[in-house]
Formats: structure tokens, C-alpha cells, sequence
């Protein structure tokens, strides 16, 4: 259906918002305020019309697929804002997020929280800004609570594909990183690990307590990333690991410490 492929087409942009120059965001906002469309759809509406705001409006409120987009109430949309937002600040800090989750009826630490806050392109753990909640809630076609409680099956059944598993535990990294840090703080990686990749690969317990006895330092990103393609390309018991191969230290240092424990390498 045309709706599933809109869908897929919005995932798919979804990491593309940081890749573009400055007057292309300011288009894309424009776009999305004005049609009162999803930062996503507006970001390939624009690229379809070759970043000619006419030409984009044009084809948005033309072409019969454009149609079935969900639209939003702005209105409703900033009263949601206002209600857990900080008084004067256009920010939701760590009270309102709790707050938040609670009347949205999920724990804060659920999976799915991070799957919303990666429609929102949030950049930071426990706050949204302004633009982060409003613009995420216009992309997934909400303007109040209980449609968003609608969405969150299908948000929770979005990290079954593959491809949005993978953006998702990328973007996780910089989201969970302290602001002005470029490493993950050790116990806030293993947090991440334990929500993200926690029912999909065996050897996670031993990784994390390999790295809280042995390591005990921030994660860099190349570490982080390279992991989730250790998980997917090395078997449980290790038997297809290559000593030559191009892994992290730290990672080539995890696979001798289990192999020691277990009683010798391979």
C-alpha cells in the first residue's frame, strides 16, 4: 500500500536531516510548518522537486499519495509541549520526560522510548526541545497522547527491520553521550547494550563484565559501532573469529579473555 511505502520512504530519511547545509534545514522546516508535514516527507518532497520550494509544494499537494500523510493540529501539538515543558524555557528537561512516559504509559528505561526519541531526532538523553518534540510528533502523525499510545506496538515492531535497528543503535550512541563528551560513559554503554542488543546476543553478559573488570573507561564510537557488526557476523561460541580481522582492540582483547576462560583458543 501507499501508506506502508511513505512509511519506509520516512524511515529511511530519517538520519539524512544531519547531512544537509543549513539552508536545506531551513527548508525542510519551512516545508513541514507550512504543509504541516513531517520533516521526513518534506525532506523527499524537497529532493524530488530539486530543493525548489514551489515546485515542492506543488507536487505534495498534487500527487494523490501525498493524500494519505497524516496531518496534525500545530495547536495541540505546542499545548502537549506546553504541558511538560519547563515554565519559560522551550525545553522538556528530566522531569517532564518522566512525566511525560508516565501518562503516556511506559517505563522511561523501555526500548520504545528511544525509538520515539529517535523520531524526534532528539540529541540528548532526558530532554526534548521544542523542535525535537514537536517536529517528531508531526512525523509520526500525532497530536495527542493517545495516539502515540496507539503507535508504540508498531514503533516497538519497527526494531525487528533490520534497517532501522541499525539506525536506531547508531544514533543511540551520540543520544546517550553527555554533551561536550565525544566517548559513552562505561555504565551508560552497558545500559544502552542491555536495552538494545541485550535479547539478541549471548555473549553480552560476559562483554559487560569483561569491560567492568578489565576496562573500566568511556566507549568510543568506533568501538560502539563495530560491536553490533561483531554480533552479527561472529558466531556465540566464536568459532569464525579472525585474529587478523580489523576489530577494535578492545574487542580482539574481549575475544582472547573468553577464550583464556574457556580453557584455550580455537
Amino acid at each position: 500500500p501507499i501508506s506502508v511505502v511513505i512509511h519506509t520512504i520516512c524511515i529511511e530519511s530519517a538520519g539524512k536531516m544531519n547531512r544537509l547545509n543549513r539552508a536545506q534545514k531551513d527548508k525542510v522546516q519551512q516545508f513541514a510548518q507550512v504543509a504541516d508535514a513531517s520533516e521526513k516527507v518534506a525532506l523527499e518532497v524537497l529532493k524530488a522537486a530539486n530543493w525548489s520550494i514551489d515546485a515542492a509544494f506543488e507536487i505534495f499537494f498534487t500527487q494523490p499519495q501525498y493524500a494519505q500523510v497524516p496531518r496534525t493540529d500545530p495547536q495541540k501539538i505546542d499545548a502537549l509541549f506546553a504541558r511538560y515543558a519547563e515554565t519559560d524555557q522551550e525545553m522538556i528537561l528530566a522531569d517532564g520526560v518522566a512525566k511525560f512516559c508516565e501518562e503516556l504509559g511506559v517505563d522511561p528505561c523501555d526500548v520504545v522510548v528511544l525509538v520515539v526519541a529517535w523520531h524526534m531526532a532528539a540529541a540528548h538523553l532526558g530532554e526534548f526541545t521544542r523542535q525535537e518534540f514537536c517536529a517528531g510528533l508531526r512525523a509520526l502523525g500525532c497530536d495527542d497522547l493517545p495516539q502515540l499510545r496507539q503507535q508504540l506496538p508498531q514503533l516497538n515492531q519497527q526494531l525487528q527491520e533490520e534497517g532501522t535497528f541499525r539506525e536506531v543503535y547508531v544514533y543511540a550512541f551520540g543520544f546517550a553521550t553527555e554533551k561536550g563528551q565525544k566517548s559513552l560513559a562505561l555504565d551508560t554503554a552497558i545500559g544502552m547494550w542491555q536495552l538494545l542488543i541485550g535479547a539478541r546476543w549471548p555473549l553480552l553478559d560476559a562483554w559487560c563484565e569483561f569491560l567492568t573488570e578489565h576496562h573500566n573507561k568511556a566507549i568510543s564510537k568506533d568501538t560502539w559501532n563495530q560491536l553490533l557488526e561483531f554480533t552479527k557476523t561472529i558466531e556465540p561460541d566464536l568459532s569464525n573469529y579472525d585474529a587478523e580481522g580489523a576489530w577494535p582492540y578492545l574487542i580482539d582483547e574481549f575475544v582472547e579473555h573468553v577464550q583464556t576462560s574457556r580453557g584455550g583458543s580455537r
